[in-house]
């Protein structure tokens, strides 16, 4: 029997509450669901790859998800999906501004490689608004960001906003 192996790709910068729920619940479709640690300068991360690599390890530790593993790439996502004998990417869906670059992105990756599909989980209710980008901007604002992340990700944070420096007046 063909084991189906999903990727779910992201900076996860850092990860989030949402970003669990997507891993918990796509990991049900899948028999292997490899959380993909990747780089984007563009979005001017708060942490290094490897310092997130070990944040989403833990998080999925905590999960106790026996069939999700964290690898970290730094390649075009096809062919890092080709690589780990992928088959479907999975993507979490916040908003319908999300929808229009997840879309795009999905058929880009279908003309590069059609046999594999590209599913969307829409965000639970709870968790939509839920953003790495604005979380780090409430914490370096001085803000809780305990409803969105976990505790350790939350110390994490506020240890890393410390040391570079909140902004505005708090």
């Amino acid at each position: 029997m063909t084991r189906r192996i999903g990727i779910y790709p992201g900076t996860f910068d850092p990860v989030t509450l949402g970003h669990a729920d997507i891993i918990r619940r796509g990991s049900k479709l899948v028999d292997t669901l490899i959380i993909g640690v990747t780089t984007n300068p563009s979005k001017n991360p708060m942490f290094t790859t490897e310092e997130r690599f070990v944040m989403v390890e833990r998080e999925v530790a905590q999960l106790g998800l026996g069939n999700v593993k964290v690898v970290g790439f730094n390649a075009l996502l096809v062919k890092f999906a080709q690589k780990q004998g992928a088959s479907v990417i999975i993507r979490g869906l916040r908003a319908v501004a999300d929808f229009e670059y997840e879309y795009q992105m999905a058929g880009m990756n279908q003309q590069l490689d059609d046999d594999i599909e590209t599913v969307f989980l829409m965000a639970d209710v709870s968790l939509q608004p839920i953003a790495s980008k604005l979380v780090k901007e409430i914490a370096l604002y001085g803000g809780d960001i305990t409803p969105f992340v976990s505790t350790p990700v939350h110390d994490e944070v506020n240890a890393r906003v410390e040391e570079i420096g909140r902004k505005g007046d708090y």
